[in-house]
């Protein structure tokens, strides 16, 4: 293997941020979010991360913006972990890893950190609506990605590796990856 780039997708929820940092901090590499940087993004124009969703699907640049942003990173870091949904495309040369959640799941998990911790851009007043936005951010996503580069993030045959986070603790998940990475 050339770099020491792993990238980590999934679905809202499933826990990308969380095991990308895990991982990142047991190998001693570097994290980015590709999360954390729409989020900002969406804090910045006032609105949620859903409708920032819908903005994107009308305006392309604030997609490719961020994509930009993890093709240059590919080319010029090395000993990385990238939480993205589209960083498997662009860095291809990357361990690629995507972690599979039941989307009621994710919605429970996304619901229950909205009402301990809040969650930047991101609100929800039920497990229903936040069901009901997870499902329609993954739609958004998937349509705006295939449209743009003709890829579909959810397609497992993209990966190196799948990990049910639904079975799996965090720290299990981060185990899981890690070793796979080594062994890779």
């Amino acid at each position: 293997m050339g770099k020491h780039i792993i990238t980590i997708a999934g679905i809202p929820g499933s826990g990308k941020s969380s095991a990308a940092a895990g991982v990142a901090s047991t190998l001693g590499f570097e994290h980015f979010s590709s999360g954390d940087l729409f989020r900002k993004m969406a804090a910045e124009r006032g609105i949620s991360i859903e409708a920032m969703n819908l903005v994107a699907e009308q305006q392309q640049e604030i997609d490719r913006s961020v994509d930009d942003l993890l093709l240059t990173m590919g080319k010029e870091k090395d000993n990385f972990v990238i939480d993205s949904r589209t960083a498997f495309h662009w860095i291809p040369d990357s361990f690629k890893v995507f972690l599979k959640l039941d989307p009621i799941i994710a919605a429970q998990r996304t619901f229950l950190h909205i009402q301990e911790e809040g969650r930047v851009s991101q609100s929800g007043s039920s497990l229903d609506q936040v069901l009901e936005n997870t499902l329609r951010r993954t739609e958004s996503e998937k349509k705006r990605f295939h449209d743009l580069y003709h890829i579909d993030f959810t397609d497992v045959n993209n990966y190196d590796l799948i990990v049910d986070t639904g079975i799996n603790d965090l720290e299990k998940v981060i185990d899981i990856i890690v070793r796979a990475y080594h062994a890779h």
